[in-house]
């Protein structure tokens, strides 16, 4: 049985009061919300704070109005009226139900990046020395590499780059708000452009967008995606005023493809179109072999899945695709 190790708990009542621990803790703490994903590592010893800084009592960061507070829980996200398509897809596809009512929508932004050589026991790491990413000097992916190429697995952030979302982070002396395709770095160790000493605290997203969000995973339901697509697009009638795509699980970043959108307007969804516009994606994604699948069939259904996403948005029937694909109904 892994077992947690030793840690103080701390729970403010305010942002203001987390910050202040952070700022006082320093490298020694760790925010925690729903703990879905920072408890297997620290039992995994992948983390190892000696304070958790709970953001569970903090009723600020659960705001519905006009933004989406970091707090809510994914299952809250995904029943919200409020909600853009694309974000609530990709809330209601990430892990089971009751990991989605603990998860919420600031821990699966942060969430840790991954690896087949990362994401095992101590002891397992330990026999086969240590990797790059914790207490290795060494890439098992790519051992010539001089960085971590472990891969960045959140759901809701491709969806909120395509949206052109934005974060708001608060430390105890200062408040940044940062679009949220500049919150990730193409690293797998610092993955992260939010300080130590910041608490996203809530998603602020700009509305007008027609979204959606298409996720492949071997199995239904659990699974991290190997390949997430997510396309939002203002319409002037049928015509393509704005376009955003972006691709999630392919690096250790999600990140906008900035060809495919520039492509896509002043242009309306032709057939022609959507297959040109899917080329252009499936060239920039450059999955790794450090998760499910086989890397190269995982770059070729990047074009499939952009070519879902666009007959989706053109207005096609796409459901049961999508059922066969995510095996639930997803609207």
């Amino acid at each position: 049985m892994l077992r947690l190790p030793w840690f103080e708990h701390r729970t403010p009542r305010s942002v203001a009061e987390a910050a202040k621990i952070l700022a006082g803790e320093g490298s020694r703490a760790m925010l925690i919300a729903g703990g879905t994903d920072l408890l297997p590592n620290m039992k995994r010893r992948h983390q190892s704070p000696q304070v958790l800084v709970s953001l569970r009592q903090i009723s600020e960061l659960r705001n519905l109005n006009g933004t989406f507070g970091a707090g809510l829980t994914l299952s809250e996200i995904t029943r919200s009226e409020k909600t853009p398509t694309a974000l609530r897809q990709a809330a209601a596809q990430v892990a089971t139900p009751l990991l989605r009512n603990m998860g919420t929508l600031g821990g699966n932004l942060c969430l840790d990046t991954r690896c087949n050589y990362y994401n095992q026991s101590y002891e397992w790491r330990k026999a086969i020395d240590f990797c790059l990413k914790k207490d290795g000097t060494i890439c098992w992916v790519a051992t010539a590499s001089k960085r971590c190429v472990a891969v960045s697995s959140t759901d809701t952030a491709p969806a909120l780059i395509a949206l052109n979302a934005s974060v708001l982070l608060k430390s105890s002396s200062s408040e940044r708000e940062v679009k949220v395709e500049d919150l990730y770095r193409n690293d797998g160790i610092e993955y992260l452009s939010r300080r130590p000493d910041e608490i996203l605290t809530e998603v602020r997203v700009p509305a007008g967008w027609k979204s959606t969000y298409w996720k492949l995973r071997r199995r239904g339901s659990f699974d991290f995606p190997i390949l997430g697509v997510a396309a939002a697009l203002k319409f002037e009638k049928e015509v393509i005023t704005e376009a955003r795509i972006a691709l999630g699980a392919v690096a250790s970043r999600p990140f906008l493809v900035e060809k495919a959108g520039e492509f896509l307007k002043g242009k309306t969804l032709s057939d022609e179109v959507i297959a040109k516009a899917a080329e252009l994606v499936a060239n920039r994604a450059k999955p790794m072999d450090n998760t499910d699948m086989d890397l190269y069939w995982r770059k070729e259904v990047a074009d499939d899945f952009t070519g879902y996403a666009l007959r989706e948005l053109r207005g096609d029937d796409m459901r049961e695709t999508r059922l066969r694909i995510a095996r639930a109904a997803i609207a």
